[in-house]
């Protein structure tokens, strides 16, 4: 847990017992709830955040495929307009 082994996490708390008197344990527990509610908002908020941009890459994939797709078409029907080099023609200019 956040690289801190359960033998550390235990002196810790231990020590936390010794020095904070009982009567200041219950602000301590208050401001530790707010601490958790505020770290799990945060990943809440972390994880729509990430699920909304899932979901908005895959909106634009369509869009992108469409998108290539008509890019070839018109380029399709640009080289079928276009006119193809005979070879023939190569081969009499280079015999004159």
């Amino acid at each position: 847990m956040f690289g801190i082994s359960w033998a550390e996490f235990l002196v810790i708390f231990l020590v936390a017992v010794l020095v904070v008197p009982a009567r200041m344990w219950p602000d301590v527990a208050r401001v530790l709830a707010r601490g958790v509610k505020f770290v799990r908002s945060i990943i809440w908020k972390i994880t729509d955040a990430s699920e909304n941009i899932k979901q908005q890459i895959e909106l634009e994939k369509p869009i992108d495929d469409l998108i290539k797709n008509t890019a070839d078409d018109v380029l399709d029907s640009f080289s079928s307009v276009l006119p193809k080099k005979n070879k023939n023609v190569r081969k009499k200019a280079g015999q004159k």
